[in-house]
């Protein structure tokens, strides 16, 4: 006999052995106990929760001849006729490709024919909402009103594709993933089974990647033993999978955090050196960003609800206090957003890299709000990567120039920004809120200085046009600032490299400027 594929060989034979649908099972096995059997059920739920299997069992146990509290025997007759599908009052159909309305016509000539052997005629409709709308006005009637020897079993991925008149004549089911834990005890049935061993990471690697699908957590485990003879390891399991793991994301993320694209791309190399593939890669990272995200809102019970060991929760609760919120969701959007475009690319991996090194600086994404593009300015200047133009060192008088009336005066760079008030960022911040449509003229205002009643912002040329705008609304600006700041203040707006009112202090560093120029710093002293 040919190799069976895992999910074939152990699909549950009884309601019992179906995992991680209690309340599912519980239900359908005391209708078959008490006789209470429904014409028309639905069985919704995400792919590989066990909807088939369920249908499977379900069509079994209403037609065995002695049913043990109320799962099918497997031993009489009618059980093992239906388990080797050789009996026809069992019908399968696949709704995707006998979607037409003759195909359901044909069923309502067939349904009216008793059973051959059974107590109840099944038919088993899988995917049913692809059925067109035809199909299924065709099987309104028979479905409401079927004869007593009929009992439809309708399983679907997409409920909300279904008619009303179709959800409201079936009993629904809803299938639940399935959790990681209860995929891993399943996993280790498997095994036990089949004589063949693996770790526990790799079983937990495995189990995550199913995302509570026992259908795929069978199937990815089948390729991993297919992999090796010995046992099944943690990073066996991850380079088929071509996932990271948890200890590489925690690296990636911390650099992410930090702000450092160098380690972010490092880290990038060797996860790639490794096999994974970069849409993977960035699916892992949004779901580790999401980790984060919820660490920071949930508290305590983050183990619990996403199902990792304290330890890992731990680590996640520490990422979450070094990052603000904004920033947290800048981040996830900027990965969610690259995702699908790896699918599409020639170079997959060039998107996930440009994806980490915006993450890493905000200050030049337009999006970031102001108090993130400020804070990294801040860690920059800190770590002396940002350091402030210096001013021109003055000419020795030997090297003086005979004729200096003859050459321009060099320009002097301009004065940095002084760093913007809390007040005057919150002011930005509750602007923007109350009026997006000038959230991008607004950031792309530079702060000069403030000086206790006056707001000094510059705009450079090419954002002349967003200047003009603001103009138009100064007065609703002023007025933000004022509420800001507890106290009238006014705005001046300038164009880069325009006259601007100076303060007194600047006008008398102009004049020493002037002199050190005319008579040279050695033969100029300033006295008080």
């Amino acid at each position: 006999m040919s190799y069976q594929a895992l999910y074939r060989a152990w699909r549950p034979d009884t309601f019992s052995e179906i995992v991680g649908q209690d309340a599912v099972t519980r239900t359908l096995r005391r209708q078959v106990s008490t006789g209470r059997i429904a014409h028309a059920y639905l069985f919704c739920g995400t792919r590989g929760t066990g909807k088939t299997s369920a249908a499977k069992v379900l069509s079994r146990a209403i037609n065995c001849l002695s049913p043990r509290d109320g799962d099918p025997c497997g031993e009489c007759e009618i059980c093992r006729a239906l388990k080797q599908e050789t009996s026809m009052d069992v019908v399968e159909i696949d709704a995707a490709s006998n979607n037409g309305v003759d195909e359901i016509r044909d069923l309502r000539e067939k349904i009216k024919y008793p059973p051959a052997l059974t107590k109840y005629k099944v038919y088993i409709i899988d995917e049913v909402h692809m059925l067109s709308t035809g199909a299924f006005n065709a099987l309104l009637k028979t479905l409401e009103e079927p004869p007593a020897h009929a009992v439809f079993i309708l399983a679907t991925t997409e409920p909300q594709r279904l008619p009303a008149t179709i959800l409201s004549r079936c009993q629904r089911f809803d299938f639940h993933r399935i959790s990681v834990d209860v995929i891993v005890e399943r996993l280790m049935v498997v095994l036990g089974g089949i004589g063949r061993t693996a770790s526990p990471d790799a079983l937990t690697e495995i189990a995550r990647a199913a995302e509570g699908a026992m259908r795929d957590a069978l199937s990815l485990l089948d390729v991993c033993l297919s992999y090796t003879d010995g046992e099944v390891s943690a990073q066996l399991a991850r380079d088929v999978l071509g996932t990271a793991g948890r200890a590489a994301m925690f690296d990636f993320v911390d650099a992410l955090i930090d702000g450092d694209a160098g380690a972010a791309l490092m880290q990038i190399d060797q996860v790639m050196r490794r096999g994974s593939d970069p849409q993977v890669f960035i699916r892992d990272t949004v779901a580790h960003l999401r980790g984060v995200l919820l660490a920071g809102t949930v508290g305590e019970g983050l183990a619990e609800l996403m199902e990792i060991t304290p330890e890992d929760a731990a680590r996640f609760a520490e990422q979450s206090k070094r990052i603000g919120p904004e920033a947290l969701n800048r981040m996830m959007e900027l990965f969610m957003r690259a995702e699908p475009d790896t699918k599409w690319a020639s170079r997959p991996r060039t998107i996930l890299e440009l994806a980490a090194v915006r993450a890493c600086h905000p200050e030049k994404e337009p999006d970031a709000s102001v108090a993130e593009r400020l804070a990294r300015v801040e860690k920059l200047i800190e770590s002396g990567a940002a350091a402030r133009p210096a001013r021109p060192a003055a000419r020795p008088a030997e090297e003086k120039p005979a004729k200096t009336e003859e050459k321009p005066a060099p320009k002097a760079p301009p004065e940095p920004a002084e760093i913007p008030p809390k007040e005057y960022l919150d002011a930005l911040d509750r602007l923007q809120t109350e009026n997006p449509s000038i959230r991008a003229p607004l950031q792309s205002m530079r702060f000069i200085r403030f000086d206790g009643r006056q707001a000094v912002v510059e705009f450079s040329k090419k954002n002349m046009m967003h200047m003009k705008l603001l103009e138009r609304k100064k007065a609703q600006l002023e007025g933000a600032l004022s509420d800001a700041f507890g106290a009238p203040v006014s705005l001046s707006m300038n164009l880069e490299g325009s006259a601007a009112p100076k303060r007194v202090s600047d006008v008398a560093r102009d004049v020493i400027n002037q002199a050190y120029d005319v008579f040279g710093r050695e033969n100029t002293s300033i006295e008080e």
